[in-house]
């Protein structure tokens, strides 16, 4: 049978980071091997799930780009086949009925955990022929146990972690149906995985302990046991299981931060898997190409949340310019984003040279579009630490060699082709020279006026990329800045 695979996450939370990485690497075997990838919502705890979880669930996989082939399906719709494997079992003699309290158990516990684990089932033992039948008869509470093998030794070839054993004499009874008649999780799933014939289960490290319990299930059930491949957990930077006290776990949160789902993919496959080679920056076909579970690690893996951004910022660079133009829109302030569609119509080639630009240096899209502003809106405003630190200190300085660098500038004929990079260096540094003092004191409060910041990208590139009408007008701007607010508060 070909590869059939699933992700089955619990619409109780948002789409967190740990089983958005459990979708990925199940989307990456299936799109390996040929297979299929099956979704299903486990909604059968109905006080805890929601609407609202399942659309951020769904949301979630399609921002990743993650899509199934089958689904998505709901646990909840597969109540009465659960209930009838579980009623099967019953009949068979491979489960029993509990009528201990669970204030009778909790007692036990208390007073003698090993005997706990075996209680139910002697209880069970001792009441006389027909007994059980007659008290659930006349409607007295009870759960459904799985009468476990408890000489059993389980054994499976995990596909991380290899041969693991189990005994099952360390396993309580299970309860496959409560007393209201309701599945647990470890039955629930047994059938529902069998019932859409998945071949693989791929989870998180912490199902680990379910798994024998599940092997018992399946071969009691007479189902085909499907193999297990279970994923290491992640860790937050101190070593403890990522939570939310790390940050953002949740990979909505990240979409509203302009991480992209190029970046988030390519990270999330690198959580726990390497393809064998130094390569990091990795697009979607790339990963489905490398892609092995022979190369998951054993250990938890760490979430580094600065090499997220870094992977994001490279994805940014690749990014197809006209994707790239939607996506900073998208981010943009009502007001700003009118004016840089009205400037992306009027002359796309400029549009597309500043965002070319902007991403040299931008970690993720709301990176570049913050930057955006000064290349596009008439006015800006000015970062109150680099006035300080580049014009209040040294105003008459500071408006003296903006006002001779604009009028150099202005004598250049860009319409001529003499507003370049090579042009503006030499005319910039030619003026520093006759006015004695360093280059940088011309380009401190130059970048100032331009984008109102103390960094930019090149200083150069900044004035190619403004136009030499823009350009001029932010330095006769920051002039007139400088005298009406610095000179005035001197």
């Amino acid at each position: 049978m070909s590869l059939r695979v699933r992700f089955a996450p619990s619409p109780t939370g948002y789409l967190h980071v740990g089983g958005a990485r459990t979708a990925l690497f199940n989307w990456l075997l299936a799109r390996r091997e040929g297979g299929r990838f099956l979704l299903r919502i486990e909604d059968t705890d109905r006080n805890r799930s929601s609407q609202e979880m399942v659309d951020a669930i769904l949301q979630g996989m399609e921002w990743l780009g993650l899509n199934w082939d089958e689904g998505p399906f709901f646990q909840g719709e597969g109540v009465d086949r659960h209930r009838a494997d579980a009623l099967r079992l019953l009949d068979e003699g491979k489960a029993f009925r509990d009528f201990t309290s669970p204030q009778e158990l909790a007692r036990v516990r208390e007073e003698d955990p090993d005997a706990a684990t075996r209680y139910p089932r002697r209880r069970a033992e001792a009441l006389a022929p027909g007994e059980a039948e007659e008290r659930a008869a006349a409607g007295e509470p009870h759960a459904i146990r799985f009468l476990l093998p408890h000489d059993r030794v389980v054994e499976f070839d995990d596909r991380v972690h290899g041969l693991t054993r189990f005994s099952a004499d360390a396993i309580e009874d299970l309860v496959i149906l409560r007393a209201d008649g309701s599945p647990t999780y470890n039955l629930a799933v047994v059938s529902d995985d069998a019932f859409m014939k998945i071949t693989l289960v791929m989870r998180g490290d912490d199902h680990l302990s379910n798994t024998p319990k599940q092997i018992l299930l399946y071969e009691a059930l007479g189902y085909p046991v499907p193999e297990f491949a279970h994923l290491p957990l992640i860790l937050g930077p101190d070593g403890k299981r990522l939570s939310k006290r790390h940050g953002a776990t949740a990979v909505g949160d990240y979409e509203h931060q302009g991480i992209l789902p190029e970046a988030m993919v390519n990270f999330l496959a690198l959580l726990g898997w390497s393809p064998g080679t130094d390569q990091e920056v990795m697009s979607r076909a790339e990963l489905v190409g490398a892609f092995s579970l022979d190369r998951v690690v054993k250990k938890s893996a760490v979430f580094d949340s600065e090499k997220l951004g870094w992977l994001n910022g490279q994805h940014l660079n690749r990014m197809d310019g006209v994707a790239l133009a939607s996506r900073v829109l998208a981010r943009l302030e009502s007001d700003l984003r009118e004016v840089a569609e009205a400037a992306m119509e009027t002359d796309p080639a400029w549009f597309g040279s500043i965002l070319e630009l902007l991403t040299t240096r931008a970690r993720s899209v709301d990176d570049v579009a913050l930057k955006l502003r000064p290349y596009v809106a008439d006015e800006i405003a000015y970062d109150p630490e680099a006035v300080e630190k580049h014009w209040a200190r040294r105003p008459d300085e500071a408006t003296g060699h903006l006002e001779a660098l604009r009028e150099r500038l202005s004598g250049l004929d860009a319409a001529a082709g003499a507003w370049t990079e090579e042009r503006l260096e030499e005319e910039l540094r030619g003026l520093a020279d006759e006015r004695g003092v360093g280059a940088g004191k011309l380009i401190h409060p130059l970048r100032v006026a331009l984008v109102g910041e103390a960094v930019s990208p090149g200083i150069f590139e900044v004035l190619v990329a403004m136009g030499q009408d823009r350009s001029l007008a932010r330095m006769a701007a920051g002039v007139q800045w400088i005298r009406t607010h610095v000179n005035e508060n001197a």
